[in-house]
């Protein structure tokens, strides 16, 4: 009988049980098994780690949900980044950055120690901005009227890798109010995004929720691949404070798993390059007997 090892972090976390889950199994498997695996964990992602040996590209990942792989994650990928430095060890101690090989294709992530704290980060993919929606249709979707929608900031889907509907919302407690269930918009819509994201504007940066209903994710607690492409749609509206260059979205606090991503924003050669990151904490381990 054949045992398969994983562990178990919260991303985004300040604290234990806080963030989003991420069970990561230090190697792959046959396609069909580790789908299994990922739905029998139940998790938002369970992650797949094969070891190249190379520093600067130590390991290539797959990245399930309950329902189906993902071409590229964001807490996947930043709770990998630190479990390859800090659980796993195969980078050398001294490593702060290098790339992970993704669907999508490799992902530049660094690490970075503040006050004691490790945080990881990712590059963002390049990010694609699709077709604007209905707002009356958006706002009803959610059991909102249009009145509660942000009167400036259109829904639009966009995103790296992963398109997402975005939804901007006046005011946080629309947010708290708002909920997605499948047939909300149009089919076509459904099966071609990962999910609903609504969001408010705040001091700090954003208050968000992410709906994931068509992958098997009745709601995300922290949803890194998102918020990248979230500060892109943003800055393309105008909608950031000028100059500023880091950010902070709150997710989860409505599921009671609190998540803090750090956005920060530079200038590139030829788009800004937005990077997201945070801390993780590792809360578990366990093993699969087959």
């Amino acid at each position: 009988m054949a045992q398969i090892s994983y562990l178990l972090f919260d991303v985004f976390a300040e604290r234990a049980f806080q963030g989003n889950q991420l069970a990561v199994v230090p190697q792959h498997l046959d396609d069909v098994t580790m789908q299994t695996l990922a739905n029998e964990l139940n998790v938002a992602e369970t992650v797949f780690l094969k070891r190249t040996g190379e520093t600067q590209r130590p390991a290539e990942l797959r990245i399930f949900t309950p329902r189906h792989e993902m071409p590229f994650a964001g807490h996947p990928t930043v709770g990998a980044t630190f479990a390859i430095a800090e659980v796993l060890k195969w980078v050398p101690p001294d490593t702060k950055t290098f790339a992970l090989g993704e669907r999508v294709g490799d992902v530049a992530v660094r690490l970075e120690r503040q006050d004691g704290k490790l945080f990881a980060w990712l590059r963002m993919p390049p990010v694609t901005f699709e077709a604007q929606l209905d707002r009356q249709r958006c706002a009803a979707s959610l059991g909102l009227t249009e009145t509660d929608l942000h009167a400036t900031l259109p829904p639009q889907v966009v995103g790296a890798g992963n398109p997402f509907v975005f939804i901007a919302l006046k005011t946080r407690e629309a947010v708290d109010r708002a909920w997605y269930a499948l047939g909300g918009l149009d089919e076509t819509v459904e099966t071609h995004v990962s999910g609903i994201f609504v969001f408010s504007l705040t001091k700090s940066g954003t208050y968000a929720r992410m709906f994931a209903p068509m992958s098997g994710i009745a709601e995300d607690p922290a949803t890194g691949s998102a918020t990248g492409p979230l500060y892109a749609y943003l800055t393309k509206r105008g909608a950031l404070v000028p100059q500023r260059s880091a950010f902070i979205s709150e997710q989860g606090v409505k599921l009671g798993r609190r998540s803090v991503l750090h956005v920060r924003i530079e200038n590139g050669e030829a788009a800004p390059n937005f990077d997201v990151g945070g801390e993780t904490i590792f809360v578990g381990e366990g093993s699969f007997r087959t």
